[in-house]
């Protein structure tokens, strides 16, 4: 149903089998129903294959996967080119846009070039059934992706987490006192205004990055 990914998680999501097998179990038995899941199964690890875990330097969490059709491609808040752009990702754009007007406008929904950056783009529970958000709540994606962020929190070099909203700020229990946490609202239209808009997380990002002699990131 899925591959890991070839790369330096490799070993990781190799240690995590007992973990895997029985939520891939539970996505086969889901086929074989014909129930519709995403992202598709080539992009259930796209975050990962696209972001070394060598390369890393920031991570966004996000919940679940969007579950409208066509619309999550493995990277959390992006979508592939010439969906329509959710409104979490274009509060996302508007923030970015107000705070560096060198960004493209438009710019991309698909955010692959910020993982290729060492952005992490990670949602805490990776599938989802069509049109039914949280479904997977209960399939222990979530024992895996914070073993994900332990495994994280030991890289001795700082990571910058940004994590928006209630439910991201929970992982931060889950990060070592070394690294670099950012929280900020939600980018939802439910909680937008409620400080949002104003939170200068890419700015803040990029601060950090450079002060501690990384390059920034080009949001």
């Amino acid at each position: 149903m899925f591959e890991i990914p070839d790369n330096d998680w490799k070993d990781l999501f190799s240690a995590y089998a007992v973990l895997l097998n029985p939520i891939r179990t539970k996505l086969e038995l889901d086929a074989s129903l014909g129930l519709e899941i995403y992202p598709p199964k080539h992009q259930i690890f796209r975050a990962f294959e696209c972001c070394p875990l060598s390369d890393l330097k920031v991570v966004i969490i996000g919940q679940d996967p969007y579950h409208g059709t066509g619309e999550a491609n493995g990277l959390c808040f992006s979508v592939n080119e010439g969906v329509k752009i959710p409104p979490s990702l274009r509060n996302l754009f508007q923030e970015l846009y107000e705070n560096d007007p060198l960004v493209p406008n438009p710019r991309s929904t698909d955010l692959v070039d910020w993982a290729r950056q060492g952005v992490l783009l990670i949602n805490s529970v990776l599938t989802v059934e069509k049109d039914k958000a949280g479904s997977h709540s209960d399939y222990g994606w979530q024992v895996v992706t914070d073993g994900v962020i332990r495994e994280i929190s030991r890289k001795p070099n700082p990571v910058v987490f940004i994590l928006l909203g209630n439910y991201a700020k929970t992982k931060s229990k889950l990060i070592g006192s070394h690294h670099h946490i950012i929280e900020a609202p939600h980018p939802s239209p439910l909680s937008v205004y409620r400080g949002f808009y104003g939170s200068k997380i890419f700015q803040k990002c990029n601060d950090f990055l450079e002060k501690n002699a990384m390059k920034g990131i080009q949001w």
